[in-house]
């Protein structure tokens, strides 16, 4: 079974039904953590607002943070290894790094920070 820890954005909650303008790729993402949790997977997640300790002590985080800044978020790192940046993968995007598969296998659509004007779906 695989370690997955995501590096979320500052939210209220990792649902993100809490605040006035609902996300719906949050609530997916949370039903399919749930969905790995209940596979075997352990899954860990740290939120910039609540728990900022964690973005500090993990060196990589710390460094992406601190170069490129908080859009960079969320970041999920499978087994160590950081696979997505900038967004909340499908589970269709998840399920190749949890069966093994490397990242360099999947082409996952990651904006660059500096193209994000609203219309990209990155914000």
């Amino acid at each position: 079974m695989k370690t997955i820890q995501i590096y979320d954005r500052p939210m209220c909650c990792s649902t993100g039904v809490c605040g006035p303008a609902v996300d719906p790729v949050l609530p997916r993402f949370a039903a399919d953590l749930d969905a790995l949790k209940q596979a075997g997977h352990q899954v860990e997640r740290f939120n910039l607002a609540q728990q900022p300790q964690a973005f500090l002590q993990n060196p990589e985080i710390h460094a992406l943070i601190s170069t490129r800044g908080t859009d960079v978020l969320p970041v999920v790192i499978i087994d160590g290894r950081i696979v997505s940046q900038g967004l909340y993968p499908s589970r269709e995007l998840l399920n190749p790094w949890l069966g093994g598969a490397t990242a360099a296998s999947v082409s996952l659509p990651i904006v660059d920070p500096g193209q994000c004007d609203g219309t990209s779906g990155c914000c």
